[in-house]
């Protein structure tokens, strides 16, 4: 299983990773691949806020539909459209291209709380 070093995880597969002020938010490696082929997402818009642990969005695949869980708090600053068109980008590139959204956190602590890319990794082997 491929884990981002850089990033913290959800339970539920969400990852969060600092980049400056922001907080670029995804699905795992192992989540993509859970899912098979992702066929469609659907995101909030900029300007949109997320709240931690609250749905956010959307990701279907041929297998499933599933829901989106917010890592950390914030308002959206910028979201992958590239993912419209092309939403297999996340089977492909999880953790790079594959990104869901940017939030601009109302509290930065709450990526604090999240797992380790280590116990990320322990808790789903």
């Amino acid at each position: 299983m491929n884990v981002d070093q850089n990033a913290k995880f959800m339970e539920s597969h969400e990852w969060a990773r600092k980049e400056g002020d922001v907080f670029v938010i995804g699905i795992s490696d192992h989540a993509q691949d859970a899912l098979s082929d992702v066929v469609f997402v659907e995101l909030p818009a900029v300007g949109d806020t997320v709240t931690k642990g609250e749905v956010f969005g959307v990701v279907e695949s041929v297998k499933a539909a599933s829901d989106l869980y917010a890592p950390v708090s914030g308002e959206v600053v910028a979201v992958n459209e590239a993912l419209e068109d092309s939403p297999e980008i996340i089977n492909n590139d999880a953790f790079g291209e594959g990104w869901l959204i940017k939030v601009a956190p109302s509290n930065p602590a709450e990526w604090d709380e999240l797992m380790t890319p280590d116990a990320y990794a322990a808790a789903n082997a």
